[in-house]
């Protein structure tokens, strides 16, 4: 399902630089660039958004490759098409192989490591379909097995921005949607 914001995209030409830029990489990756377009009209929460991509997603203490591991379950669960186009090349580029590729809805599969089986289960329990998500204690027992305290709580608010904005993204109907979605618009 195409996106179909009420809020009206800007042209690319209206846009500022970076978002310009942002604009170019979206078409080129996902096919669509609504999501950029519309944030133009507030470009410094854009900004805020490109520097919690910069400082923590790409910065940090967790390693990259289980944050890209974790935002493909959370974009395949939530059925983001335009997300999981980037995810999956992202992913790609991050080490995740082909099996583990196709494997991302099943943490019980062969391919993950302990420490990748553990960050699975927390984004399931972080994903918008699991309300009652929780970090119980026998999870902590075994993301500690793997992560100090401080990955793990970067690892949590990591996942709490990337599945809030995968909630403004469908209210707002500003991506393209998997025909499994089963948020916002429709």
């Amino acid at each position: 399902m195409m996106p179909n914001s009420p809020i009206p995209p800007l042209p690319r030409e209206a846009l500022a630089p970076a978002l310009q830029e942002a604009h170019d990489r979206a078409e080129s990756l996902r096919g669509d660039t609504t999501f950029i377009d519309v944030m133009g009209h507030a470009p410094e929460l854009f900004e805020w958004y490109s520097e919690f991509y910069r400082r923590v997603f790409y910065g940090g203490r967790v390693p990259v490759r289980i944050k890209e591991l974790v935002r493909l379950r959370l974009s395949t669960v939530h059925g983001c098409a335009f997300c999981n186009r980037g995810n999956h090349s992202d992913a790609a580029a991050a080490g995740l192989n082909d099996t583990q590729l196709r494997s991302i809805g099943d943490e019980t599969a062969a391919c993950w490591s302990p420490a990748e089986r553990a960050a699975l289960r927390l984004a399931a329990a972080m994903a918008l379909v699991a309300p009652r998500g929780h970090l119980d204690r026998a999870l902590y027992a075994e993301l500690r097995s793997y992560f100090d305290d401080a990955q793990i709580v970067e690892l949590g608010v990591t996942m709490a921005v990337l599945t809030g904005m995968a909630k403004f993204l469908f209210v707002y109907d500003l991506v393209e949607k998997e025909d499994y979605c089963a948020f916002g618009a429709g």
